[in-house]
């Protein structure tokens, strides 16, 4: 009975975190309705997200003790195998995602209309806070030695990180208007795209 719950707690968690983090990217277009009170809200939205985040970790690390015997696959009999390959996806994650922290400032958990366009990674790659973070959930996944992680986080990270891109661009660009549009041209989202075309900073 517990593995089932703790299984169900880690889908409905990825649902609410998708959910509550996907509002708290439209600051901008909630404040058309919602005035100047939508961007606390979005950075409300945004920390309730961040509770289901760490949720989604917890349901993950405790399939190693609760695991439904039906679909629990180990990626490797040698448990070190995952451990080592989930650990240089947390490690190389871990920088890319620090960097994209430190370049955005607060702008990371609070989301505000005084922020300029971004600079520091951001100068070669859109969402670099994206590109570590994700991949952190499939690594865990390997840690915990389970394909039957692996497979559901790789298709939360593949489904949802276009999703969560698509909706944040759209209201970057209500934020920023043609500078960001010239922005997505020059700068690829998640892979860099190496052009001598700058785009200034606003």
């Amino acid at each position: 009975m517990i593995e089932w719950i703790n299984f169900i707690s880690l889908l409905v968690s990825i649902f609410l975190f998708c959910f509550l983090y996907t509002l708290s990217l439209e600051p901008k277009k909630r404040s058309q309705n919602r005035g100047e009170k939508a961007w606390k809200e979005c950075k409300i939205f945004r920390a309730i997200a961040g509770i289901f985040e760490f949720v989604i970790i917890l349901n993950i690390i405790l399939w190693i003790w609760f695991p439904i015997p039906a679909i629990n696959y180990q990626v490797h009999p040698n448990y070190w195998i995952g451990i080592g390959t989930g650990l240089t996806i947390l490690i190389i994650g871990s920088i890319i995602m620090t960097k994209g922290i430190f370049d955005a400032g607060s702008e990371t958990a609070k989301p505000s209309k005084e922020t300029d366009m971004y600079g520091g990674i951001y100068k070669y790659i859109r969402h670099p806070q994206s590109l570590g973070e994700f991949p952190m959930f499939i690594a865990i996944g390997f840690i915990v030695n389970s394909w039957t992680m692996v497979i559901i986080l790789t298709l939360f990270v593949v489904i949802y990180v276009p999703i969560m891109i698509h909706y944040e661009e759209k209201d970057l660009i209500r934020r920023f208007g043609n500078e960001y549009r010239e922005y997505q041209k020059t700068k690829g989202a998640l892979i860099p795209k190496f052009r001598n075309k700058s785009v200034n900073k606003g």
